[in-house]
């Protein structure tokens, strides 16, 4: 993942949604006995653009979403949405986790599974064909799907990289 094309993003004037996408309860065993704790992964977004994920760790359920939902401010990107849609094609990988993400025209709706499901939802996409490949683990599916959308770059941003005008970049 390149970092030149994630836009930061302030939290201050931003009403976000937050979207519980796996929680899980781990156990450590001790001399004295199993200590659980719970992990919780969330994604954060304002249906417009906006998104970004966070982990959060406590031995409380709510307080580890809580945690998460604090983890996931800190890391909001701006992601081009066109009409419901991504702008083009985009392939990422995270660890063992491969997505594609591919525009769709209206009323296809979210083709997607959980974990990309929130990530998308959350950003705003209505129309979207994606497919997960190789490993499902939720923290890796989040990452790459959010590398994925940080990848995107809307035709105003290729116009002006390429010096050409924004109807020579639909026409070729």
């Amino acid at each position: 993942m390149s970092t030149n094309n994630i836009k930061k993003v302030r939290t201050s004037d931003i009403e976000l949604k937050d979207r519980l996408v796996s929680i899980q309860r781990v156990t450590k065993v001790t001399k004295g006995g199993r200590t659980f704790t719970f992990s919780a992964i969330v994604v954060v977004g304002n249906e417009n653009g906006i998104v970004g994920y966070g982990l959060g760790k406590a031995s409380e359920v709510t307080t580890a979403i809580a945690k998460g939902v604090e983890d996931a401010k800190k890391n909001l990107i701006k992601v081009p949405v066109l009409k419901g849609t991504i702008p083009h094609e985009q392939v990422a990988k995270f660890s063992g986790s491969r997505v594609l993400l591919r525009p769709a025209s209206p009323g296809t709706g979210v083709i997607a599974g959980g974990a990309m499901r929130a990530v998308l939802e959350s950003v705003g996409v209505k129309n979207v064909l994606a497919k997960s490949k190789g490993s499902s683990n939720p923290h890796n599916l989040v990452k790459a799907t959010v590398a994925a959308l940080a990848e995107l770059r809307d035709p105003v941003t290729i116009a002006e990289t390429r010096g050409i005008s924004l109807t020579k970049v639909f026409n070729g």
